[in-house]
């Protein structure tokens, strides 16, 4: 099974769909979507290592701006669509905890948060439900998010042919790290937030 998954995301690096489908995935998972774009990265860019740069920017880009939508759910949404997710992940009873911290320590929570496996569609929801500055708030994903792509991006760039020869034998190990950073993620979202 996962070969096949893994056999059918390099295809996908190869077809007209491959940057559309990263930017679609990168933009969800800033806003609602549980998977993150490393599942599609990863692959694309072992399988075309000069465009790791021009995927990791489309990750930028398309992540801040689904950043933007979740700050809008928290800002806008949040007695309707941003309360459901947060329930829906189980943080709506500490929201409220967060506003004193978010006051003093709102630049650091984005920046941290941003490159951790937290989710990052509770800082944006979270973000705009307590109203956080939003052109502070902009310029932070677009640094933190940044990091985090282009970081990603220069691994692969550097050890790419390494990699591809260990995501040829071990993909499954690969999907199951990805899983762990998910449901780890929102462990630890629930241990500190």
């Amino acid at each position: 099974m996962f070969q096949r998954l893994y056999r059918w995301t390099l295809s996908l690096a190869e077809s007209p769909r491959a940057v559309p489908s990263l930017a679609a995935v990168s933009f969800a998972e800033s806003s609602f979507f549980p998977i993150p774009p490393d599942v599609i990265l990863v692959p694309m860019a072992l399988a075309k290592p000069e465009r790791a740069w021009y995927y990791a920017t489309v990750c930028t880009i398309a992540s801040v701006l689904g950043g933007i939508v979740g700050y809008g759910i928290g800002y806008l949404l949040y007695e309707t669509v941003g309360a459901w997710l947060m329930n829906l992940y189980g943080y709506a009873a500490k929201v409220e905890a967060l506003r004193l911290f978010y006051a003093e320590w709102g630049w650091a929570f984005i920046l941290v948060k941003g490159v951790t496996p937290i989710p990052y569609k509770l800082v944006t929801i979270v973000s705009g439900l307590l109203e956080y500055n939003f052109f502070l708030f902009v310029v932070l994903s677009v640094i933190t998010r940044g990091a985090r792509f282009f970081i990603l991006a220069a691994l692969l760039h550097r050890f790419g042919d390494q990699a591809r020869v260990m995501l040829d034998r071990h993909f499954a190990i690969f999907m199951a790290v990805i899983l762990i950073f998910v449901v780890g993620g929102f462990w630890l979202a629930a241990k500190v937030i």
